[in-house]
């Protein structure tokens, strides 16, 4: 039986952190081409294995859900060319790809729509972490999404589109690493208690998050910088998301590289995103390599691009407002 593999991308998050789960507020997702592979083999795991990690738990959701699998999973290999809690979903991206592998391993000949496989991989990590959709969203539709956060359940998609051709993502790695879960209970009991620094926020990100979306729309660069820097003061200033070390990279890629960067996800540390021009995509990562080895050489700078998700399903996507629109 040959294996099954499931190639799922990354996500950047170009505006509006956390507004996916608080609910009211837009926010800006980009899948990016660091994808992670699972492949599924011929025979089961080891007894008393799990694969390593989050294999055997997403092995027993599904067993409560499809019938007739076997007690343990079968083995399986990860490779992941994003960076590791970073800000870019790569654990979302490796669950994600978990459900998928598994699911055609396990019901060959037949799918699991995309749409329940999503839903599935967001309620599995929402018990762990109680976050947000957007992750899972993001990976599976692939692009551009601009998202309407809910307090419950995934966040809806108001419009997509297609990355510009001809621009390109650069990713720098702070070489630190995030606490996402510790930052959601933060926040959470922010929401509970009605701190104004949230309401603050949520009104400066949503407000960058609509700027974000018209200078894709648009395809202004400039004024894409612009609004993802707003973006990243509205989480820097309102909810202390950034480190000094991260204000650091920033001001190193734009003295540099002229490169405006912006925090991508929530829990201080993890990686930082700029977009520039394809053309000057491999001289701007080379001068922002030069200047982070002499001034930061735990940092690392990944060229990428706006990635495709891994939306099988023929039918049109349903968006918000009784549009229909194709993947």
């Amino acid at each position: 039986m040959d294996p099954i593999r499931a190639v799922v991308p990354c996500r950047a998050c170009l505006s509006g952190e956390d507004l996916d789960w608080l609910g009211g507020g837009r926010s800006v997702s980009l899948a990016l081409g660091l994808m992670t592979t699972v492949e599924v083999g011929a025979g089961p795991a080891a007894e008393g294995a799990d694969g390593g990690g989050w294999d055997g738990e997403v092995w027993a959701f599904l067993r409560a859900r499809l019938p007739g699998l076997a007690a343990r999973p079968p083995a399986v290999t990860v490779r992941s060319e994003a960076p590791a809690a970073s800000g870019l979903s790569s654990s979302t991206a490796r669950i994600v790809a978990l459900f998928r592998a598994f699911a055609d391993a396990s019901v060959r000949g037949r799918s699991v729509p995309d749409a329940t496989l999503t839903r599935w991989a967001y309620e599995f990590e929402f018990a762990v972490f109680r976050g947000g959709g957007m992750d899972h969203v993001a990976v599976v539709e692939g692009g551009a999404l601009l998202l309407e956060g809910r307090e419950e359940g995934l966040p809806v998609v108001r419009d997509r589109r297609e990355f510009p051709d001809e621009w390109r993502v650069l990713v720098v790695d702070s070489g630190t690493r995030k606490d996402t879960g510790h930052h959601i209970r933060d926040v959470r009991a922010q929401l509970a208690a009605g701190d104004p620094a949230l309401a603050a926020y949520r009104s400066a990100a949503d407000e960058a998050s609509g700027r974000v979306w018209e200078a894709l729309r648009g395809r202004d660069l400039a004024a894409l910088g612009a609004a993802m820097s707003d973006a990243h003061a509205a989480m820097r200033d309102h909810q202390r998301m950034s480190t000094p070390l991260l204000e650091e990279l920033r001001v190193v890629a734009l003295r540099s590289a002229g490169l405006p960067l912006k925090l991508s996800g929530a829990g201080g540390g993890g990686a930082l995103v700029g977009v520039c021009p394809a053309e000057e995509v491999a001289e701007t990562a080379a001068r922002l390599a030069r200047a982070l080895r002499v001034s930061h050489p735990a940092a690392g700078v990944i060229p990428t691009w706006a990635a495709p998700g891994v939306r099988r399903d023929p039918a049109p996507v349903p968006v918000a407002g009784g549009q229909r629109k194709g993947s």
